[in-house]
């Protein structure tokens, strides 16, 4: 018989949630050259508008 993981479907989306959270916006990334998903965003759109500026 299978396990369940969560309660309820909300517990998984809730827990999902917060670990997509965590993931994008702190966790580091070598191939990002240790930046977070959300910094390594931050820093692109912030070069490509001065490139655009410019």
């Amino acid at each position: 018989m299978h396990q369940r993981l969560f309660s309820t479907v909300r517990q998984a989306r809730v827990e999902i949630f917060q670990w997509l959270i965590y993931y994008n916006s702190r966790r580091r990334h070598s191939a990002l050259n240790y930046l977070s998903p959300a910094e390594f965003e931050q820093q692109y759109r912030r070069g490509r508008k001065l490139t655009l500026a410019a």
